[in-house]
């Protein structure tokens, strides 16, 4: 088990109890929710063979280089290496940590585990506004409401200033509307450092209304959710033409297993993104009850990932 402490502003309280502040959770859950945060892959680094898988190991590999568990139901920590990356490399790790970390506490606290990045409507939106600051990252979609909330999520070395807290509400509040639905929640998201320890906060006042971004609803794009755990599947053995998963697959290199429950194999193995969503929508308890996650995948953590486990590789 691990275990985030954080701290959050303003959210209603049938959202979040004001006296919540600890969140249990599991490698396995930071790791899928790496893989899932929906962010389109990096094209323009990985241009070359399976853009999907490497942007997969990409996702898992910084997990594995940044964090680390130090005692036994302890709380993510800094690892070493980390600690002696140069700035700007810990800049792009710290904003794809917040990215994960907003995403598991989107599913874990406010039970909306379907995250896309707002770079999937690419094609939609103004390239001004893509290009510029003042936007929120990503927008959830609660499991059973179908309710969206939209993030700013931002990953910080140290413990955030006022006016980082500030900012980062100002761009949630932007986005109103996806699709017909409002956005109920406009969160302002970080992910930052007290000493070597991972801490999160969240906060969410009223939005204000001003320079209005709506999206129109996601069909397609919800390949970028699930296109970088299907690559990593393929490319360790998993064959998504068998008429039933292979059971788990092992990524060794990573000490990762992954599985897919049988009931949406078809139609991811048939790249039928917006399909496997609304299946998985249908299915949700029945996958919770069998182990995976609501979106019907499962990522495992070998014992490397937890203190013990590497007490025994040292041994």
């Amino acid at each position: 088990m691990l275990s985030i402490d954080y701290d959050h502003d303003s959210f209603p309280t049938q959202v979040l109890a004001s006296t919540d502040r600890r969140l249990a959770t599991t490698w396995e859950d930071v790791l899928w929710a790496a893989l899932t945060v929906g962010r389109p892959d990096l094209y323009h680094v990985f241009r070359f063979g399976n853009a999907s898988l490497h942007e997969a190991i990409f996702r898992l590999s910084m997990v594995r280089m940044a964090l680390e568990q130090r005692s036994w139901r302890g709380r993510p920590s800094r690892t070493d290496a980390f600690k002696h990356m140069d700035p700007t490399e810990k800049g792009a790790i710290n904003y794809f940590l917040g990215l994960a970390f907003c995403k598991l506490f989107a599913s874990e606290k406010l039970g909306a585990p379907w995250c896309l990045h707002l770079d999937v409507w690419r094609h939609v939106l103004n390239p001004t506004l893509l290009s510029g600051r003042s936007r929120p990252d990503l927008v959830a979609q609660h499991a059973v409401s179908g309710e969206w909330y939209a993030f700013e999520s931002k990953g910080r070395a140290s413990v955030p200033t006022s006016s980082e807290k500030a900012r980062a509400k100002a761009q949630a509040s932007r986005l109103v509307r996806v699709g017909r639905r409002s956005c109920r929640l406009h969160v302002g998201a970080i992910s930052y450092y007290s000493g070597d320890v991972l801490r999160f906060y969240w906060r969410d006042p009223e939005a204000d209304g001003r320079n209005e971004i709506k999206l129109p609803e996601p069909k397609d794009e919800w390949r970028m959710y699930y296109a970088p755990f299907v690559a990593l599947y393929r490319a360790n053995g998993g064959d998504v033409g068998a008429r039933t998963p292979n059971g788990f697959v092992t990524v060794r290199e990573l000490d990762v297993n992954l599985r897919v429950h049988p009931a949406i194999w078809k139609l991811i193995g048939a790249e039928q993104w917006s399909q496997a969503r609304t299946m998985a929508s249908e299915l949700r308890e029945q996958f919770v009850e069998e182990g995976y996650q609501p979106d019907g995948l499962g990522v495992f953590a070998g014992e490397s990932w937890d203190s013990e486990g590497r007490a025994k590789r040292r041994l």
